[in-house]
């Protein structure tokens, strides 16, 4: 569940709170009972995963076989000719 970070428009104090995305977000301040207005963290974490991205995929071998374009090309240019 994702911690959303709200500030009092009050006293400014933070408040943090984890929320599910159906939960609906806090109103009042627990400081001073004041509105609360959700505040942007400076905290971001970014995971990419998939192909490419792992530390570990240059430990595998791509062994996949690569196109030959130019080859290709010259059959599809045949084709059209015909």
């Amino acid at each position: 569940m994702p911690v959303y970070e709200y500030k009092c428009t009050a006293c400014g104090a933070r408040e943090e709170h984890i929320l599910r995305f159906s939960d609906p977000p806090p109103t009042t301040c627990a400081v001073c009972r004041g509105s609360l207005k959700r505040a942007w963290s400076g905290r971001v974490h970014v995971s990419l995963e998939g192909w490419g991205f792992s530390k570990t995929d240059s430990l595998v071998s791509d062994d996949r076989p690569r196109k030959d374009f130019k080859k290709l090309k010259e059959r599809a240019e045949q084709i059209r000719d015909e």
